[in-house]
């Protein structure tokens, strides 16, 4: 280190200990900062993996859509019997909501379970974080 930086510490040493600060182990400090990283990246990861998921859920729904809407457009003749042209569209009407209702209703479960997880892993790490740090003060003492 240079001699600024040494006279610098030094001073902030001084600083802690005359207004009587505990004495900290900085390895132990980078370490729980590491876990801290580990923890949202993590976290991330889930989030991430979820966002994927909810994107394939979407496309799946829209690939049903259109074989509904091909299927519709197989049985439905323009100059054909106006009572079963109607009857086909209100079947397939139907089945499109179906399957969007089905859709979102995955999506929404995929999205909430994902927030929930993601939360979950930066919850579970600060609660750690603190119990480290509460427990290092109770050593310190």
């Amino acid at each position: 280190m240079t001699q600024a930086a040494d006279s610098y510490i030094e001073t902030f040493r001084k600083f802690g200990s005359d207004l009587g600060i505990p004495k900290f182990d900085l390895e132990k400090v980078i370490e729980t900062h590491r876990k801290n990283v580990e923890a949202l990246v993590q976290s991330a990861s889930t989030a991430s993996a979820g966002a994927q998921s909810i994107a394939q859920k979407q496309r799946e729904t829209f690939e049903a859509t259109l074989r509904e809407a091909a299927s519709l457009a197989k049985t439905v003749k323009p100059m054909g019997d106006p009572a079963a042209n109607l009857t086909a569209q209100n079947e397939f009407a139907k089945k499109v909501f179906e399957i969007a209702m089905q859709g979102a209703k995955e999506t929404a479960e995929t999205g909430r379970q994902t927030t929930t997880d993601a939360f979950k892993i930066v919850q579970d790490r600060m609660k750690e974080s603190f119990e480290e740090f509460r427990n290092s003060f109770r050593r310190n003492a």
